[in-house]
């Protein structure tokens, strides 16, 4: 068994470059970890995966940069490891006052600005054994700071690249602040290259802190490799009349859990979430999508669709709570898997939590084959049945692929969904 305690020193000596507050929350964190339960995912144990496997150690990259042709114009950051090895905005949003840059570069040049946010609001420290190991061993990740009415038209992106040579483990944080009436389109994508011989710990937390008014449009797609076993959390603090729209494409080949909650603290808060997953050979995927309205006349949508081949699992929970005093709010949800062997498990667990009168809420849940009429129809017109299947679960998960801003990735997203379907 791990003794925490050990890692003291090494996380003091890992944490030096940072501000001391920082270096705090690393060691309160650390000091929390075996006292704190895991989390829930309901129907899903995982009590034995290996997430805790970390190390204090800095590491270099030692790959290639992407060349310029491969590089897109909008603003743009990329890491591998704990390395930022590019990094762009244009003048003019900087002349505006927006911060993109690397979470280790935010915490020296902004840290009283990280400070007011970061495991602050969305996501706290001492949740659960998961957000205290990661605020200890957190290496790395994207700060984004969008002012009062700041229109951003392009897509702010960030790609982390896991070594699969490296034997460090894989913990990024995301923070993302949108103040008043901002209003903008965030893309991330996380992915695995190299031999990915070496079996690592994944522990991501993404916070997004949406300002009264502001309007968030996040996207995601998440393609790590079979060597890392990964805890996901994604989770957005909604403001009085903001809103965030997720569109989540998770195509990892590990085993994964995950937590997607938004928090609707402020009266009018919208937030709709798009889920598509897609669980592979023995994989196993637990997925726990949260919305709480916590104030009156706000909206909490959720979407999931999932695919499992072979002898994978995949669980889906929908969870939408309506607390008192939330009167006039909306909870909607649906969450439908396509099973396509007979040895696949697949799970999806609605849960309505409705704490007060004059609200509105439901939802709907399935698990089943692909349906034989629409088979049959593309069938009846040349299609052979393996291309037919192919193009009926593209449709199936197709609500997340029209929902990511940028083309090249959309492409991206489907040739990924492609290539499982065709293993």
């Amino acid at each position: 068994m791990t003794k925490w305690t050990d890692y003291l020193d090494a996380v003091t000596a890992y944490s030096a470059a940072e501000p001391q507050w920082m270096t705090d929350l690393r060691l309160q964190a650390l000091k929390k970890i075996d006292s704190l339960p895991l989390p829930t995912i309901e129907r899903v144990n995982f009590s034995r995966w290996p997430l805790y496997n970390v190390t204090a150690e800095h590491t270099e990259y030692s790959g290639n940069v992407p060349s310029f042709d491969q590089i897109s114009d909008n603003p743009l950051i990329v890491q591998t490891g704990e390395q930022t090895i590019l990094e762009q905005i244009t003048p003019e949003l900087e002349e505006k006052g927006v911060i993109f840059t690397d979470l280790a570069t935010a915490l020296q040049e902004h840290p009283e600005l990280v400070k007011e946010y970061y495991m602050q609001k969305a996501v706290q420290v001492d949740e659960n054994q998961m957000t205290a190991l990661h605020a200890a061993f957190m290496n790395n990740g994207v700060f984004l700071y969008v002012p009062k009415n700041v229109v951003i038209n392009e897509p702010l992106e960030a790609l982390f690249l896991q070594d699969g040579n490296s034997s460090a483990h894989f913990f990024k944080h995301v923070l993302i602040v949108a103040e008043d009436n901002s209003e903008f389109s965030y893309l991330e994508r996380f992915e695995s290259e190299g031999d990915q011989a070496k079996k690592i710990s994944g522990n991501v937390i993404v916070e997004v802190i949406a300002k009264p008014g502001a309007r968030v449009k996040f996207s995601a797609v998440d393609s790590l490799g079979a060597n890392i076993t990964s805890y996901m959390n994604r989770r957005g603090y909604l403001m009085r009349d903001s809103m965030v729209d997720w569109a989540i494409g998770i195509m990892n080949d590990g085993n994964v859990i995950a937590d997607f909650d938004s928090d609707l603290v402020g009266d009018g808060a919208h937030s709709e979430v798009k889920i598509v997953a897609i669980s592979t050979d023995k994989q196993i995927q637990g997925i726990d999508t949260r919305v709480t309205n916590k104030a009156p006349h706000t909206i909490g949508h959720i979407l999931q669709h999932g695919v499992i081949l072979e002898k994978a699992t995949l669980t889906f929970n929908g969870i939408g709570h309506i607390l008192k005093g939330a009167k006039g709010s909306d909870a909607q949800q649906e969450s439908r898997v396509l099973m396509l062997s007979n040895q696949a498990r697949g799970d999806a667990n609605p849960i309505l939590l409705i704490d007060e009168n004059e609200v509105t809420a439901g939802h709907a849940a399935s698990v089943g084959r692909v349906d034989p009429d629409e088979l049959f129809y593309l069938m009846s017109r040349g299609l052979e049945k393996t291309e037919a299947e192919r193009l009926v679960i593209r449709g199936f998960l197709g609500s997340v692929i029209t929902a990511i801003p940028v083309k090249a990735t959309q492409k991206q997203l489907i040739d990924t969904i492609e290539g499982k379907l065709r293993k």
